[in-house]
């Protein structure tokens, strides 16, 4: 990962949810009405948010997990109830203040520290778990494997993440999408083929002790994302 890729795609997300969709993904990740084509990435991202939830432990108390791109702190929120001390970090000062007013003021006997900066960022700390929900969709696959390098340095037991897995159905989402206006237009997701990414993650520094265990695709109408876990050997 080149430095220079890294911030410049970091740069393109921040500025879309701060500036573009802030007023969009308040809604979406909301009990509000949403239309159609928003319901079904809404009900997707829930199904992808409940099966990251279902592969950690039922009791996470004492137990550190980063919440690597946390948005407005839904999947904090329900790690936090399990009773987890939770850093979740996202680039967007608007997901983090809406995050903020959201929490409830009880969260069961866990925790949650909210941050604005770089889920790479080593000054987090180290963890138990590191979560990473639709996070490293916006980046190449070498990208994707390198961010999970650096973070692998850094957690004792488990890392979950999605990746934007290569079909024909989602290469048809993007045609689509290409017609909405500019302005209305996320930042591109880079698709990659999982085993393309399962032999990035076999081969790459770091992460020689680390092996993928449970793995699912989840498709919501417009939402396609894959859940993968790796855990230390």
């Amino acid at each position: 990962m080149t430095q220079h890729t890294y911030e410049l795609r970091r740069g393109q997300i921040t500025h879309y949810f701060d500036r573009v969709a802030a007023d969009a993904w308040a809604r979406l990740t909301s009990d509000a009405p949403v239309s159609g084509i928003r319901a079904t990435v809404r009900a997707g991202r829930d199904a992808m948010r409940a099966t990251l939830l279902q592969w950690l432990p039922d009791d996470l108390s004492g137990r550190r997990i980063l919440d690597a791109g946390c948005g407005t702190g839904l999947f904090a929120t329900e790690a936090a109830r399990r009773g987890a001390q939770v850093v979740a970090v996202d680039v967007s000062p608007t997901l983090i203040g809406l995050a903020r007013e959201r929490v409830p003021a009880q969260v069961g006997l866990g925790s949650i520290e909210f941050a604005v900066g770089d889920m790479l960022d080593p000054g987090l700390g180290r963890f138990d778990h590191v979560v990473a929900m639709d996070s490293l969709i916006h980046y190449r696959a070498g990208d994707v494997v390198n961010a999970l390098s650096q973070l692998a340095y850094r957690t004792d037991r488990s890392i979950l993440f999605t990746f934007a897995p290569r079909t024909a159905l989602l290469a048809t989402m993007h045609a689509v999408g290409r017609f909405f206006p500019r302005s209305d237009r996320a930042p591109a997701i880079e698709p990659v083929a999982e085993r393309e990414l399962l032999a990035r993650v076999e081969a790459a520094p770091g992460l020689e002790t680390w092996q993928a265990l449970r793995s699912r695709r989840i498709t919501s109408g417009f939402y396609m994302s894959h859940g993968l876990e790796l855990a230390r050997r």
